[in-house]
């Protein structure tokens, strides 16, 4: 382990001067549930989710002086949703260097983009902690680079469930049919979404909100369709 943590600082840039706070970031909440004693990366990510929306808000806002508000909303939204920092965890492969419980671990919960880009957001809390704001706002700015930086703004937020809608209309198949059940207390709640097309499951997806669940199933179902998963969702 301590040769994988020692190889995503290399990647991510910052050398941790407290490695507690990135072994921290890593730990799913399914891993402490069968590691009792261990805080999960969950307060950490509502750190770095913070400090995210900021980074970006302060670049948005810096380098495009003429937009109004709702489109700098836009241009924030295109970075900072769970499936655009999947991509990024990816790239960084966060996802092998997780700590998960063995039932999300057999599930393919390494490459599930809400887990991968909430552990991202726990590993920008943590570098906020370790590094300060300056190592924070750099870490952003470094891992998103283009997406960030591009001078015309960001590509648009993508609607994944309008996508597939579209997709299978095309293909003639039935629309398709979410299904959602919930997990935690009212002030907690996470969202579990399952995506049905012509009666089969093919996508899945997970989430703090409906919405952001639905999407992340309708952009797993899309990719199965279009040949580049299997057929059968992970979880």
């Amino acid at each position: 382990m301590d040769t994988a943590v020692s190889a995503l600082e290399e990647r991510i840039g910052h050398r941790f001067g407290d490695r507690s706070l990135l072994l921290q970031a890593l730990r799913h909440r399914s891993w402490c549930s069968e590691n009792p004693g261990y805080e999960s990366n969950e307060r950490l990510e509502f750190l770095g989710d913070a400090v995210l929306g900021w980074v970006v808000a302060d670049v948005v806002y810096r380098r495009h002086l003429d937009a109004r508000e709702g489109h700098l909303t836009d241009l924030r939204k295109s970075v900072v949703n769970a499936l655009a920092l999947a991509d990024v965890a990816r790239l960084l492969d966060i996802g092998s260097c997780l700590l998960l419980g063995r039932g999300e671990d057999t599930a393919a919960g390494r490459d599930k983009s809400s887990i991968i880009s909430d552990a991202l957001e726990a590993i920008i809390g943590a570098v906020y902690l370790d590094g300060g704001t300056v190592a924070a706002h750099d870490l952003v700015v470094r891992l998103l680079g283009e997406r960030l930086l591009q001078p015309n703004g960001f590509s648009p937020y993508t609607d994944f469930k309008t996508m597939l809608q579209e997709l299978c209309a095309s293909r003639e198949d039935l629309p398709p049919v979410y299904v959602l059940r919930e997990e935690g207390p009212d002030h907690a709640k996470f969202f579990f979404a399952s995506v049905l097309v012509n009666g089969s499951v093919l996508g899945a997806g997970e989430g703090r909100t409906k919405k952001q669940a639905e999407q992340l199933a309708a952009s797993d179902a899309i990719r199965r369709l279009d040949g580049d998963a299997p057929t059968e969702p992970d979880a």
